[in-house]
Order: structure tokens, then sequence, then C-alpha cells
């Protein structure tokens, strides 16, 4: 009766111990977006890359250690390695598409040591064809401001069918254009030029499009091409929130904002949206490609909180750039023996 005390005993230790593990891998996965990515049929040369979003879901920070691969196919690199709580960051891996070719499987292990040890294993798969390479891999573009139309030329090399052809180029970007032309035809090889069009209609921020060429091939007709860009903002103000912090009522406080153009520009007028006679504003006179321009507050007579967005609206520009102002008005606080 003892022996299987003891037997039982260690049963219970084993399954307590690997329902922990489990438990522990669990709470880790549960940040992820995805854990397991494939990339499908590529081309030979193009860059094949992914980002995965990192969620912290939990109250305590969580601190990645490290990240290891299985394979030297597969590159990873984190945006940050600490996540405070609902924080998100980002995992890019990308598939070496100009050394290896054909099938590859791989692996990359988030490994996470707080709040408390946990890995993370995501598998990565390709195909990349031979036949058909980019060069260069995708289209990448240079930063473009606002309103910018700027192209990209990729060109296509294909070895096999004499009679292959692309027959088409989707797009599921609205502010993407994108067409292949035939250069070259002959010897069982054929050349496209393709070109990738950002519109001027696309907005501020990071573009990550993938368009596909359609083939006539029947097995595998789809080519995947990669396309990124950063579109500036034509104007930026700096700060785009202002802080005053706190202030005494009829306190005055001066703060610099900074309006930068690509070129020089003229200001007509900068307006709050609701708190008018609390901030003054002195105009600049003259077209400048950068503006300092100071900013006053004159804090109300009762304890209040400001928070107000500004208007800058420049000369020959119907769209208006904004800022917002933040502060609050607090009660000077009594002296000690001071009696009302």
């Amino acid at each position: 009766m003892k022996i299987k005390t003891v037997q039982m005993l260690l049963v219970g230790v084993i399954v307590a111990v690997g329902g922990g593990r489990a438990f522990a891998q669990e709470w880790a996965e549960k940040m992820f977006e995805k854990r397991e990515h494939d990339f499908g049929v590529v081309a030979k040369g193009a860059d094949t890359r992914t980002r995965i979003k990192i969620t912290n879901l939990y109250r305590d920070p969580v601190h990645i250690a490290s990240i290891a691969k299985s394979c030297g196919c597969t590159e990873a690199k984190l945006s940050k390695d600490t996540l405070a709580s609902r924080e998100t960051a980002y995992i890019e891996i990308a598939m070496d598409t100009r050394k290896f070719s054909h099938q590859k499987d791989s692996a990359v292990t988030i490994v996470i040591d707080q709040p408390q040890p946990a890995e993370v294993r995501i598998p990565i798969h390709a195909y990349i064809r031979t036949d058909v390479v980019l060069t260069p891999g995708a289209a990448d573009f240079a930063p473009i401001t606002q309103g910018e139309e700027k192209e990209y030329k990729i060109d296509v090399a294909y070895a096999g069918r004499s009679d292959w052809k692309i027959k088409n180029v989707v797009s599921k970007n609205p502010n993407l254009e994108a067409k292949a032309v035939e250069t070259r035809r002959g010897g069982g090889t054929v050349n496209y030029t393709l070109t990738v069009k950002v519109k001027g209609s696309a907005p501020v921020g990071d573009l990550r499009e993938q368009i596909t060429l359609v083939t006539d091939d029947s097995g595998n007709p789809n080519v995947p091409v990669l396309v990124s860009a950063h579109v500036d903002a034509e104007y930026m103000v700096n700060p785009d929130v202002v802080s005053f912090s706190t202030l005494k009522p009829g306190e005055r406080k001066v703060v610099n904002i900074v309006v930068r153009g690509k070129k020089p520009f003229l200001i007509e007028k900068i307006e709050s949206a609701k708190l008018q006679g609390v901030f003054e504003v002195r105009l600049p006179t003259e077209a400048r490609q950068t503006h300092v321009i100071p900013l006053t507050v004159v804090a109300p007579a009762d304890p209040v909180a400001l928070d107000d967005q500004f208007t800058v609206t420049i000369a020959g520009r119907t769209e208006t750039v904004n800022f917002q102002a933040r502060g609050k008005v607090v009660a000077p606080t009594e002296t000690a023996g001071t009696t009302k």
C-alpha cells in the first residue's frame, strides 16, 4: 500500500508540473496575434517579411529576453523588448530568399523572462521558387511627402516556358497603382518591368501592402510583391500636444511651438476651439520653412482643466494643421496659520 501511495503521489506531481508548464506557455501565447506563418510560394530574391503584433494583456510588465531561430534562413527583430501593461510591440520575421530555395520550414522562439519564464514558438514556412526572380526584391520607397506621387520599378525575370506571361497585377490598396510591361522574350526567358505607384491620396503614416502578380502558371499562378513606404505630413507641429502643467489663477506661462514645412510658407491664423481669451499667440509676418511661435496661456481666475484644440491655417491651403494644449488651474493652497 505504501508503494502504491508513493507511485500515485509521483504521478500527481508529474501531472501538476506538466499542467503548470502548459499554463505557463498559454498565458504568453495569448499575447501573440498569430502563432504560425506561411509565406506561401514566393519568388527568388523577393523580400519576404511579416509583422506579428504582441500585446501585453496583463498588469505586470513583460520582458522578452531573447529570440532563437532554428534556421539561418530566417531573421527576426523586435520593435521593443519590454512591454508595459496593454502596450503593443511587433516582431518582424523575414525569410532569406536569396541564399535559400525550395521548401523551407523553420521556427522562431521568443524567450520571456518576466514576469515569469515562458517560451512561444512560431513555425515559419515558405516555398521559394527558382524560375521567377525579383530585382530588387520589393518596392521599398524612400520617404514621401503627403500629396506627392512616387514610382518604383522592379525587374521580373522568368526562366522556363517561352510563352509564360503576367496576366494581371492585383492591388487591394486604393492608394497604390501597379502595372507590368513585358520588356524581353526569347531563349526560354521572359522579362517584365513592374511599376508601382504610391498615389497622392496616400494618408500620413506607414504604408505596408502586398500586391500580386497573376501569371498563367497552372500550379502557382500568384507571385506576391511587398510594398512599403512612409508618408510624411507636408506640415508638422512640434509638440503636437502642448503641456502647461499646473497653473495658479492669473498666472501667465509661455511655451514655444514649432511649425515646419517642406518649403517656406505663411501662417494666416491660429485659432482655439473653446477657450477664447485664455490663450494668446503672436503670428509671424513672413513666409519661412520653420516657424517658432510663442503660445501664452493666461490662467482663468477659477480652478479649471484646460484642454483645447488649435487649428493652424496656412496660406493657400484648405486643410488645417492641428495641435492640442492642456493644463490645469488649481487654487493656491492655504499657508500654515491662515484663518478663513
